[in-house]
């Protein structure tokens, strides 16, 4: 039974006691000494009318109520205004609560003392220690004394946790809210009672939330000391992002001798911005460079800026073969939401070719052969029905010095409106109203730059499109009329230049050189579409299938435009050759939206679609059971047929289909059949299988893809207390470090027992039987738990048709409690080696580990 006691602090300290003893029973002083029963309850308040005009008021500095509950006994000494709570005390002041054996208070100088209850007559154990727990931060010790009103105190053989961390020592000393002293401390990232590892010193102060530093720090390894200690440390204890300098990495790259690497300094600003720099030095000359500066602000903005230089000398000074090449690279990452109908989106990066391939070790960089940059401003006008957006595109060819940049590119468009549509009309619309139309226009400027020429291009397009969507029955008709509209500044000419090889031989070279001219190209198309849908559905009610459905929904379309290569148009020309030959060409050909399309279109187009779905049964003996829906198969083929066309009027019929079993597998292909046959290495003549009696169809292409991914059912961790997370760590994630390597993978998850994932991606080309281009590759990730704490993976891919494996690594971990192991091997491709790394793995301490590594990359 527990005594609980709610002590309130203006009655304590205005009345005096001495001259209300006698009033009141519950202050009789000669009950001082008495413990109260278990069904005692003491309530005691300010009570106005027990004052008296000799009453001397003494106001406390203890501004709250006090609550205070014992298992044993509770004993309240009123003249001396002091308290003792013995067996599984508890007080709690404001957010401070003290939970202890022995509880002591005297209000008189708001000291609080704590002890545990000895468990043995020697009194070496005890249990039920003092537990302190002030704003959200818990200590334990063996004993502790507090004060409330200074909120200072300390503790013997203390022990606490911050983060990822814990502190302990023989006393700990709080001399304000967040400052302590502890003496004899041992810092660790261990959790147990008894550390794998720790740091040791006879002196530490802590910082709250900030750091730990401390004087001649012996690290030790199962109470083993490393002989020689550190004389100054500072461990960095808030969680997030914080300031410090960046530990170098070391080794040694061939031809450029040792070196250290990212070795830097890290600014955490505030919540919202940090900026780093780091520098590469090699004992042969060479040197890198690098910054970044990170900015966010949540719901509205998000970016960082990226640079770097670096100077490589390869080889000796005398060296005849020593070279030095000079690589640079800025990048800009912006995203904005500037108002919820815009926005404004920014990647651009600038580099010299060979950067990554003398900088960087992650995968992903090495494998770029090309840089894309673009920044987009949208806007959208949504009760209009409108958007704008006008961007920027740059794309570089790393293996050539050919960059092509598109600015400005400025795009308008208008959804679909209904022009003689009557708001008032209530009823059936009339024909006319459901003549909807759309537009698009776009103004470009697109820059071609080589080694040789810069090439400018610039124009407008416009796009009208007319649709009417009337439904007969059960047949949606849709009569459309596409129209286009080029506006450009050039067009081009071409003529004949007889070159003279000797007295008696010559050939003809054909000059096309760019007129500056102002011009408009205009073409249109006409069409008529008709679709519908039906199914069928089939009720096996076995096996838990309910039903089965059948949706099949087939199309046909007419299109029609005309030859806008004829002269009556106007937009192509035609030169003679010295042979006599007339040859007709386009003059818009080298524009940025083409010209206007060469040859008549009238053409049928058929497709058909079709879904199986399958209806699970419901469970009658549950209640909660729900009927769910899977999608077993999409399929669907099309062709058409050109009236217009001179020769092979039928198009290929085309087959695609793909099917998903919830994630595990997912199938998906296509195939691509001609009607006409083949004669030689020309793919199609016209001339119709069937009439020379090799069947129907011919295949000419097809893909095939499958992939399959199983796990086994992840163990039951501890669920762990979600971390108030700074603005900009929320919105730069930890996957997004730009510090990767190609030996960088995401830690061994032990949770879960074991993981398989395969691939395989199949394709094939036949222009002819006889000619087949065949491309078949294999790929996969295998890893499994062999016990609790050893965990290997495997990932790679292999290419059946070359039979060569494509970048394979091997991966070990074994989880040693508050370390973790990491052994990783490449064993061959461009990049060979391996890397053995042994960690802790709080993210304090990520830079106290172990790492050997030999790399050698082939490719340099």
């Amino acid at each position: 039974m527990r005594l609980i006691i709610i002590i309130v602090f203006l009655f304590l300290f205005c009345v005096d006691v001495v001259a209300t003893s006698q009033q009141n029973p519950f202050l009789n002083t000669s009950q001082d000494t008495l413990p109260r029963t278990a069904k005692d309850q003491v309530l005691i308040e300010s009570i106005d009318t027990l004052l008296t005009q000799d009453t001397i008021v003494t106001r406390s500095e203890i501004d709250s109520v006090i609550y205070a509950n014992a298992k044993d006994s509770l004993i309240f000494f009123v003249q001396e205004k002091k308290m003792s709570l013995f067996g599984s005390g508890m007080l709690r002041y404001k957010d401070t609560q003290l939970r202890s054996g022995k509880v002591f208070v005297d209000f008189n100088t708001k000291d609080v003392e704590a002890f545990g209850i000895p468990k043995d007559t020697l009194g070496e154990k005890f249990e039920e220690t003092p537990v302190l727990v002030d704003g959200g931060d818990e200590y334990k010790g063996s004993r502790m004394r507090y004060n409330f009103e200074t909120l200072k105190g300390f503790i013997t053989y203390a022990k606490t946790k911050e983060a990822e961390a814990s502190y302990s020592g023989a006393r700990i000393k709080k001399i304000d809210d967040d400052i302590f002293f502890v003496e004899k401390g041992i810092y660790s990232t261990c959790e147990l009672e008894h550390p794998h590892f720790y740091f040791f010193g006879s002196e530490m102060k802590v910082i709250q939330k900030e750091q730990l530093i401390g004087r001649w720090i012996w690290l030790t390894f199962g109470d083993v000391p490393f002989p020689i200690p550190i004389p100054f440390v500072v461990f960095p204890i808030q969680s997030g992002r914080r300031s410090g300098i960046l530990p170098p990495a070391y080794g040694d790259r061939p031809g450029y001798g040792k070196y250290f690497s990212r070795f830097g300094y890290f600014w955490a600003i505030n919540d919202f911005m940090d900026w780093n720099v780091t520098g590469d030095y090699y004992t042969k000359g060479s040197f890198a460079l690098g910054s970044r500066f990170r900015y966010a602000l949540r719901y509205n903005f998000t970016g960082n800026f990226e640079a770097g230089y670096s100077d490589m000398q390869r080889g000796e000074v005398t060296d005849a073969d020593r070279t030095q090449r000079i690589d640079w690279r800025l990048r800009w990452l912006h995203n904005q939401t500037i108002t919820p109908t815009s926005r404004l989106d920014i990647n651009l990066d600038f580099l010299t070719g060979n950067y990554f391939e003398r900088n960087s070790i992650n995968f992903n960089q090495l494998l770029k052969r090309e840089i894309i940059s673009n920044a987009t401003y949208f806007k959208s006008w949504e009760e209009l029905g409108s958007s704008l957006s006008l961007s920027y595109s740059r794309r570089q060819n790393l293996d050539s010095v050919d960059i092509t940049e598109t600015a400005p590119n400025l795009s308008f468009s208008k959804s679909q409106f209904y022009p003689f549509k009557n708001k008032y009309n209530l009823g059936e619309p009339a024909w006319y109203e459901l003549i909807g139309i759309n537009y698009n226009g776009q103004l470009q400027n697109l820059r071609n730059k080589n080694a040789l020429a810069l090439n400018e291009r610039s124009g407008i397009q416009h796009n009208i499109n007319f649709g009417f969507s009337p439904k007969i029955g059960y047949i949606n008709i849709s009569p459309s009329i596409n129209y286009t509209e080029l506006w450009y500044n050039k067009r081009i000419e071409r003529f004949v230049v007889p070159v003279q090889i000797d007295s008696v031989t010559s050939r003809d070279s054909v000059v096309t050189n760019d007129v500056r001219d102002l011009s408009s190209v205009r073409y249109l198309g006409v069409g008529v579409s008709a679709s519908t849908k039906f199914f069928g559905i089939f009720q096996p009610q076995t096996l838990g299938v309910e039903a089965i459905r059948h949706i099949v929904q087939p199309s046909i379309s007419y299109n029609y435009r005309p030859d806008f290569s004829e002269d009556k148009w106007g937009y192509f020309s035609s030169y003679t050759d010295s042979k006599g030959n007339v040859v007709r060409y386009n003059k818009f050909e080298r524009e940025i939206f083409g010209g206007a399309p060469m040859g008549e279109q009238q053409s049928v187009n058929f497709s058909v679609g079709n879904i199986f779905e399958m209806k699970t049964s419901v469970d009658p003996n549950d209640t909660s059971a729900k009927a769910q829906k899977f999608q077993l198969l999409n399929l669907s083929l099309s062709t058409g047929y050109n009236f217009a066309a001179d020769s092979l009027h039928l198009s290929d019929l085309n087959l695609s289909y793909r099917t998903q079993i919830s994630d595990i597998l997912s199938v998906s292909g296509s195939s691509n059949y001609t009607f006409y046959d083949y004669e030689g290495n020309v793919s199609r003549v016209n001339r119709f299988l069937s009439s020379a009696n090799k069947g129907f169809l011919r295949l000419t292409n097809q893909s095939f893809s499958i992939s399959l991914t199983l796990s086994g059912e992840r163990f039951k961790t501890e669920e762990k207390s979600e971390d108030t997370t700074e603005a900009i760590e929320s919105v730069f994630p930890k996957e997004n470090q730009i510090y990767t390597s190609i030996y960088d993978t995401r830690e061994a998850d032990f949770s879960i027992p074991w993981n398989i994932s395969l691939n395989y991606n199949y394709s094939e080309s036949k222009p002819t039987p006889a000619q087949a281009f065949k491309y078949s590759t294999i790929s996969g990730n295998l890893g499994f738990n062999l016990t609790k704490n050893w965990k290997f993976s495997f990932t790679g891919s292999y290419d059946l048709t070359a039979k060569q494996f494509s970048a394979p690594q091997v991966m070990v971990s074994r989880d040693l409690h508050c370390w973790i192991m990491n052994f990783t091997w490449n064993p061959i491709g461009l990049y060979t080696g391996y890397r053995f790394e042994i960690k802790v793995k709080a993210s304090q301490l990520q830079d106290l580990k172990l790492t050997k590594s030999d790399q050698f990359y082939s490719g340099r």
